[in-house]
């Protein structure tokens, strides 16, 4: 614990700050070039498919079988964040998921497109959990809850900036090589240059930091240890205690059916507006930017409406629904694209407007302790939700089946996995 005069010495509005803008500029870069790095598949696939002669089942096993390689790493990457050094971690992560991605380039057969895909997922294993461990080491609760709102900008935020880059590559045919090889050559290199800048740039906790004078390392540490000290003093549960709980299954079964939608939507987004729209890639790629452009602002609207008004479930149940039905709304018969398009923007806002207010539940609905522990199995339902949802979406392709009845699966994935969340029973608003 901190000396009071160490305390007093210190400029705290001075120190969060300083904290945040070291830490979280980087931590944010590196989250956006993960997920376009798992996503991209999604934009190479518009070229890749007829290259390769690969089905609609091939695209959907290889990009859910990423979520089943992710689950092997999640957990023991955490406590290799805890206990060893996040910037070797992560730098080993971001050089070794780097290299996988832009290799993927050079698939020619499923198989190789399978195992690339899940190694892939072993490669990025530990990285999300494992900054949100890290974010324990550098932020008290308070600033931790904003910091982690701010991260969840990057997942939109990657896709719509992802998706003018990856039109501008699928037409270069440098070298002898085709666009959509290219697309994952460049986009996954820099994720290798990163993993060097992570091992310069980042601190494991503030103890190490250099760039903190002696008295704001003491006082960082000593309130971080009095959080650690009181989480201690509250007890634990174990995964078998969390396990009878009800409101831990209403979390991991909502997250688990409404991201089985979520995740499909996602990777299948530019092959559906391609197939509504009839129009070129490169026009496909632009819309779905503005899809994810959406996303960006629900994100910020959802997180200030939720501090606000101190209602989470609600804003999660009531986003994931909407999500749905704007989506059924797109395949209402003899729409123009124009208005197809206006519902899926609708479908974009509500697909990013539920999830940060859901990750805040855990600890509205079970004790401290529970939420911890109930924080894994959700976001392992989350994860094999991607396995479920995008698999789905393949066969029913792969089968003859339209975007009709593709669309009304996932959207109603959304509907379910609300009605799911809406049953959880709430503490009292706490704005």
């Amino acid at each position: 614990m901190q000396a009071p005069e160490a305390s007093a010495a210190v400029n705290v509005p001075r120190l969060r700050r300083k904290v945040a803008w070291r830490i979280l500029p980087l931590v944010v870069v590196l989250y956006i070039v993960s997920y376009l790095d798992r996503a991209n598949v999604a934009f190479a696939k518009l070229r890749m498919g007829e290259a390769l002669g690969f089905s609609e089942g091939v695209f959907g096993f290889g990009i859910g079988v990423f979520f089943i390689g992710y689950l092997f790493l999640e957990i023991p990457g955490a406590l290799l964040v805890e206990r060893w050094s996040a910037r070797k971690w992560f730098a080993r992560i971001l050089v070794t998921w780097g290299v996988i991605s832009a290799a993927t380039a050079f698939v020619t057969t499923p198989a190789q497109f399978y195992w690339a895909r899940f190694f892939l997922g072993v490669a990025e294993a530990g990285f999300f959990p494992g900054i949100i461990v890290y974010f324990t080491h550098w932020f008290v609760q308070k600033d931790r809850s904003r910091a982690l709102s701010g991260l969840l900008v990057a997942v939109p935020l990657s896709l719509a900036l992802g998706a003018p880059v990856s039109s501008l590559l699928l037409d270069v045919h440098w070298l002898g090589i085709d666009g959509w090889q290219w697309l994952f050559i460049v986009e996954g290199l820099p994720a290798v240059f990163l993993g060097f800048v992570t091992l310069v740039w980042l601190t494991d906790r503030p103890r190490n930091a250099a760039w903190l004078t002696q008295a704001e390392r003491d006082h960082l540490e000593g309130q971080l240890s009095a959080e650690a000290l009181a989480k201690e003093a509250a007890g634990r549960i174990s995964v078998w205690q969390a396990l009878r709980l009800p409101a831990v299954w209403l979390l991991v079964l909502g997250v688990l059916v409404c991201n089985s939608g979520g995740y499909a939507l996602s990777f299948w987004l530019p092959t559906t507006v391609k197939n509504l729209s009839g129009g070129s890639d490169q026009m496909t790629l632009l819309y779905s930017g503005i899809y994810y452009s959406c996303g960006i602002v629900s994100v910020l609207v959802s997180g200030q409406s939720a501090d606000r008004t101190g209602d989470r479930k609600w804003h999660a149940a009531a986003g994931m629904i909407a999500t749905g039905v704007f989506l059924a709304c797109s395949v209402i018969p003899g729409q123009s694209f124009g208005t197809q398009m206006i519902w899926l923007c609708l479908t974009g806002f509500g697909a990013f407007f539920w999830i940060s207010p859901f990750w805040t539940l855990p600890s509205l609905t079970l004790t401290a302790s529970a939420a911890a522990v109930a924080t894994g199995l959700i976001n392992m339902g989350a994860n094999l939700a991607g396995y479920f949802g995008n698999h789905v979406t393949g066969w029913l392709r792969s089968n003859g089946y339209g975007e009709t009845p593709c669309l009304l699966f996932l959207a109603t994935c959304f509907i379910l996995g609300g009605g799911i969340v809406a049953q959880l029973r709430v503490k009292p608003k706490t704005p």
